[in-house]
């Protein structure tokens, strides 16, 4: 007959699906009853509506059903009070502290990159997502901030959707994977929902997706910013003043103009420009390349500010679709758009 031993052991190897850690580690096994060949668990849920209640039963089912000599499996659930949910955060390192610190001391990130460009439409969003495909591929830990409040995107480019759950005040943050964690305003305004703000609220929304989002440890955090040097600019800035920024341009003469103006922001305010990607760099048509929007634009721009050239990428119909469809390419691509990304994802993982 299984035992409860057996049953344990089981469900130490079954992780809650959205915090990614054990059952058992989480505190979540309320009881383990066997009647011989029939097995009833019992489970704490963070919250009430559990949106991945079905998945968690059927793991629990599927996991203590393979144990010989069971018979039949039921999961039963209850929701953590107070007390529970307390431990809980300080379990995750999210413990609550009386007077909340100041947003410039988040440490939950190795490295803060601002994603930025001077100008809408040069396609920053979708190197955002490529790049956090990239290094989530590279096995870093990555986190995305959707910190366009006004025009998110990035929900749609990875594909991910859903409503947060939030435990005490925190937000849990929604996953493209194991190793890909994301956060937008997209998942608490519906998509074609106008976000009609001023300044202090942006500022607020910011801060609060910072301090109040239960990110894990991270290699990364990229944060994809809105175009030119406006409130959220000065909102990364003033909070992250580790932060580095990577700027997006496409080669034509106003988009890099433009773009060097972020770059002036960034020297004024102390952050650091990492380098430059350059956006739409040519079409390619049976072997020739058509510099539709002018040629070297984003090579002239790292010149002039003394930072690294990262690499260029192509106006392609399928990296479109890839965002469109929430399958980047630099997952789903072909051969030669995964390695670019990569080689551009390598670069910048090797500025340690």
């Amino acid at each position: 007959m299984p035992t409860k031993e057996q049953v344990m052991h089981v469900l130490s190897g079954i992780n809650d699906p959205e915090l990614r850690k054990p059952l058992t580690e989480l505190e979540m096994v309320r009881f383990v009853d066997v009647q011989g060949g029939n097995v009833k668990v019992g489970i704490t849920l963070t919250v009430p509506g559990c949106p991945l209640k079905e998945k968690i039963t059927s793991d629990v089912t599927q996991g203590v059903g393979l144990i010989p000599g069971v018979d039949s499996v039921r999961v039963e659930f209850d929701v953590m009070n107070d007390e529970q949910r307390a431990r809980l955060r300080q379990k995750l390192g999210h413990a609550t502290v009386e007077g909340r610190q100041p947003v410039s001391v988040v440490n939950f990130a190795r490295r803060f990159i601002a994603v930025s460009s001077g100008k809408g439409g040069v396609g920053k969003s979708t190197v955002t997502s490529n790049l956090a495909t990239a290094l989530s591929r590279m096995g870093r830990n990555v986190g995305v901030l959707d910190a366009d409040v006004y025009g998110f995107s990035i929900p749609r480019m990875l594909g991910v959707t859903g409503q947060p759950t939030i435990i005490d005040e925190k937000i849990v943050p929604l996953r493209k994977s194991d190793t890909l964690q994301v956060v937008s305003m997209g998942f608490f305004v519906d998509e074609d929902e106008p976000v009609i703000w001023r300044g202090p609220l942006l500022h607020k929304a910011i801060n609060q997706f910072l301090t109040d989002v239960m990110w894990d440890d991270l290699d990364y955090l990229l944060l994809d910013l809105p175009p030119g040097t406006g409130d959220v600019t000065l909102t990364i800035a003033q909070s992250i003043p580790s932060a580095e920024l990577l700027v997006v341009t496409t080669p034509q003469a106003t988009a890099t103009h433009v773009a060097g103006r972020v770059a002036k922001l960034a020297e004024r305010t102390k952050l650091k420009v990492i380098g430059v990607i350059e956006n739409m760099a040519y079409y390619e048509n049976n072997g020739q390349r058509d510099y539709v929007f002018g040629r070297d634009g984003g090579k002239q721009l790292a010149l002039q500010l003394g930072v690294q050239f990262l690499g260029e990428i192509p106006l392609m119909t399928s990296i479109r679709e890839g965002a469109d469809t929430g399958k980047p390419v630099a997952e789903d691509g072909t051969p030669a758009q995964k390695a670019n990304f990569e080689s551009i994802a390598r670069a910048i993982d090797g500025m340690n």
